[in-house]
């Protein structure tokens, strides 16, 4: 078992939250991870990604060669977009609908929902709106985590107990709310 997994967005839509779960289920399932995370400008909005490799054996570097991404998770689309040469021809895109709008000439959402529409393997969906039905906007990282599960190789069992143990220092409401949305996510994919 090997899962290439790039994470992508832009500072403080919980990119490394998402990170952090996938790692602690996969350490539950008794798997071996590499992670690196590259956090640019993320306070002021700008690029963060990380890169997650899970596998049944040891693995030697942590950063995704090109062509050998199994799967991208992202919650902003343009991002998405950004790391193409990083997937693999049969690989998946599970990304946020609505642009986190940060620079000038971004480009139209139209054009780059057009992008992703050109892929085989694509699931795009608004996380903040399924969040908001939760009872819970902050959670909106959780609801894409939630539509991602399916891909990731690991049991939705150990996505749960990745929550709780994430985030149960804060208590059982931001729990109970993550776990939720996580439901919710997978349901709406």
């Amino acid at each position: 078992m090997k899962t290439n997994i790039i994470l992508s967005g832009v500072g403080g839509q919980g990119i490394l939250s998402i990170a952090a779960i996938i790692c602690e289920a996969a350490l539950l399932e008794g798997l071996h991870v590499k992670q690196s995370e590259v956090h640019g400008m993320s306070q002021r909005g700008g690029d963060v990604q990380s890169n997650l490799r899970l596998s049944d054996r040891p693995v030697a570097s942590d950063l995704i060669p090109r062509g050998q991404a199994d799967l991208i998770i992202s919650l902003e689309p343009m991002e998405s977009l950004r790391y193409l040469a990083f997937l693999k021809k049969d690989g998946w895109i599970v990304t946020h609908s609505q642009p986190f709008v940060n620079i000038n000439n971004y480009p139209k959402p139209s054009d780059i929902r057009a992008e992703l529409d050109k892929l085989p393997n694509t699931v795009v969906l608004d996380v903040e709106e399924i969040a908001r039905e939760t009872g819970s906007l902050r959670s909106a990282n959780t609801v894409l985590l939630g539509a991602s599960a399916d891909f990731l190789g690991l049991r939705f069992e150990s996505l749960q107990e990745g929550i709780r143990q994430i985030f149960g220092r804060k208590g059982s409401d931001v729990v109970d709310a993550n776990l939720k949305a996580l439901a919710a996510g997978r349901a709406a994919r």
